[in-house]
């Protein structure tokens, strides 16, 4: 697993797993329950991972929608 990027956004963290399902690269995220439990105050980023076949082009898409 790669990891793309971290951020404390999800809004933008969801947006961007949409903009990747939507090319049918799978994501995962991580630290996503460790953010909830320290009470969602944006401390603890969340990481958004790909398979490392997948990296070179989810990185590609995500620098054509400006999220690079």
């Amino acid at each position: 697993m790669i990891e793309l990027l971290r951020t404390t956004d999800p809004v933008r963290l969801s947006w961007l797993v949409a903009l990747l399902a939507d090319a049918g690269i799978e994501t995962i995220v991580l630290d996503t329950h460790t953010s909830i439990l320290e009470g969602s105050i944006g401390a603890i980023p969340r990481r958004l991972m790909v398979d490392g076949d997948d990296a070179d082009r989810a990185v590609r898409i995500l620098r054509e929608a400006g999220e690079a």
